[in-house]
C-alpha cells in the first residue's frame, strides 16, 4: 500500500508541474500600437517593458502588434497614452481556450466536418492516415526527416493518371512557425478537396492528372505539439543552443542561402526570429530542403512550391532577402501573385495584398522561398500569410476556418489553371 501511495504521489506531483509550466494568458491582452512613419516609440516601449510582440513593424502597415500580461497593463496604457491602440483580445487566455475546443475525432471519418474546428497533433496524423484511405492506391504518406524530438515530418504524397512520380510536382509545407495553427487546417482543405473531389469533378481531377502533390500540414512537429501543450504562442523549433538557455530556432529564418545577410534575421537565441548557429543547422530544415531538392532534380522537376503563413492577408514572391533583388521570372510571378489575391477575394470580398516579400513585409533571410527559388530552383516559388489583418491574429476563431480555406483554394485553383 506505501508504495502504491508513493507511486500515485509521484504521478500527482509530476502531472501537477506539468500543468504548471502551461503558460496561462488569462486576462492577457493584445493591443494593436500605430506609429505613423516612425515605429522607434513603439520599439522603445516593447523593449522597455519585455513585451512580446505578434506583428512587429512591417512596410505599409505603420502599426505594432503587442501582447501585454496583466501586470504591465497599467504601465503599458501610461506609455501609450499619446499614441493611437486597439484592442485585439480583450482576454487572450478566453480566445485560446475557444480555439482549443477540439472535440473528437472518429478514425475513418475523414470529411468535411473536420474543418469546423482546430484538432491535436494526434488526431492531425489520423486524419492523414483516413485522407490516404479516399484513393488508397493514388496516395502514400510520405516523411520528410525528422525533427529535434525524433517526430516525422509527416506529408501526403498524391497522384493521378500515369502513375506515381510520373507528373511535375507540387509542394505545399504549413506550420512552419508553429502557433500559425490556421495554415495546418488550410493545407488540409487542399489535400482533403483534391482527393475527394478526384472521381466526381473534372476540373480537380485534371489537376490531380496533371501534377504529383506533396502537401505537408505541419512541418514544424515539435513547436506545433508544444503549442498544445505549453505555449499556445510558441514559434520556433524545440532544438537547444549551446551557448544559451532559451530554445528553439525559426525554421524559416535556418535554410541554408542567404541565411547570413544582416537585417533579416536575429543572431539571438531568444528571438523568435533566431536563424540558428549555421545555415541549415535545424533538423527540420535539412529534412525539409532535401525532400525539396530531390523533386526539384528529378525528371518531372518541381512545378510549385508553395509556403503557408499567417497572419496579415499577403501573397509574396522572392525575395525576402533583398529588397532590390527581383527573381528573374518576376514578371510573370507578379501576374500570378496579382490573379490569386483576385481570386482570394471572389468568396468573401477578402483583400489581399501581393509583391515581393522584402518590399510587402519586411526583409528576411534564410527562407525557404529564396532558397527554393534560387537553389531548388522550383518553376513558381510563392509564400502566403493567410486571415487575418489584425482583428484576431493568431488566436484565430475555429468559425473562421472554413472561410479561410473556400477562399484560399480559389487561389490555389487559379494558380493550377494557369500555371505554364
Amino acid at each position: 500500500m506505501k508504495v502504491q501511495f508513493l507511486s500515485t504521489l509521484f504521478v500527482s506531483l509530476a502531472a501537477a508541474a506539468a500543468v504548471q509550466k502551461r503558460t496561462n494568458y488569462g486576462g492577457y491582452k493584445v493591443f494593436r500600437v500605430a506609429y505613423g512613419s516612425d515605429s522607434s516609440s513603439v520599439d522603445n516601449i516593447v523593449s522597455s517593458l519585455s513585451l512580446q510582440t505578434w506583428k512587429a513593424a512591417a512596410k505599409n502597415t505603420g502599426h505594432v502588434d503587442v501582447v501585454v500580461p496583466p501586470e504591465q497593463l497599467e504601465a503599458f496604457e501610461e506609455a501609450t497614452a499619446d499614441l493611437e491602440t486597439s484592442v485585439m483580445h480583450k482576454n487572450l487566455g478566453a480566445s485560446i481556450a475557444q480555439e482549443e475546443d477540439f472535440g473528437v475525432y472518429i478514425a475513418g471519418s475523414a470529411n468535411s466536418t473536420w474543418f469546423n474546428s482546430y484538432h491535436s497533433y494526434a488526431d492531425h496524423l489520423t486524419f492523414l492516415n483516413d485522407l490516404k484511405a479516399l484513393r488508397p492506391s493514388n496516395s502514400e504518406i510520405i516523411t520528410a526527416g525528422t525533427s529535434v524530438q525524433g517526430r516525422p515530418i509527416t506529408g501526403i504524397h498524391f497522384w493521378g493518371s500515369g502513375g506515381k512520380g510520373s507528373k511535375p510536382a507540387i509542394v505545399f509545407h504549413s506550420t512552419v512557425h508553429a502557433r500559425e495553427w490556421i495554415t495546418t487546417m488550410v493545407n488540409e482543405y487542399f489535400a482533403y478537396t483534391l482527393l475527394s473531389g478526384y472521381t466526381t469533378d473534372a476540373t480537380i481531377k485534371s489537376y490531380v492528372d496533371k501534377y504529383d502533390f506533396y502537401i505537408f500540414p505541419v512541418v514544424n512537429p515539435d513547436g506545433f505539439v508544444y503549442t498544445q501543450t505549453n505555449d499556445r504562442l510558441w514559434r520556433k523549433n524545440r532544438q537547444t543552443v549551446s551557448s544559451s538557455s532559451c530554445l528553439g530556432r525559426d525554421i524559416n529564418r535556418n535554410w541554408p542561402y542567404k541565411w547570413d545577410v544582416p537585417g533579416g534575421s536575429s543572431t539571438s537565441p531568444c528571438a523568435e526570429t533566431y536563424r540558428g548557429q549555421a545555415g541549415g543547422d535545424a533538423p527540420e530544415t535539412k529534412g525539409l530542403s532535401a525532400h525539396v531538392n530531390a523533386l526539384a532534380n528529378s525528371a518531372q522537376g518541381l512545378k510549385l512550391f508553395i509556403d503557408w503563413h499567417s497572419y496579415s492577408q499577403l501573397f509574396m514572391t522572392p525575395y525576402g532577402y533583398s529588397c532590390s533583388a527581383r527573381h528573374p521570372n518576376d514578371a510573370e510571378l507578379q501576374s500570378l501573385a496579382r490573379g490569386v489575391a483576385n481570386a482570394f477575394a471572389g468568396p468573401y470580398g477578402t483583400r489581399f495584398q501581393y509583391g515581393p516579400i522584402c518590399s510587402t513585409i519586411y526583409q528576411a533571410t534564410g527562407s525557404s522561398v529564396d532558397y527554393v527559388a534560387d537553389v531548388s530552383k522550383g518553376k513558381y516559388v510563392f509564400t502566403a500569410e493567410l486571415r487575418d489583418t489584425g482583428t484576431y491574429g493568431f488566436v484565430l476563431p475555429p468559425s473562421q476556418i472554413r472561410p479561410s480555406a473556400l477562399e484560399t483554394w480559389e487561389g490555389v485553383k487559379y494558380l493550377l489553371a494557369n500555371m505554364k
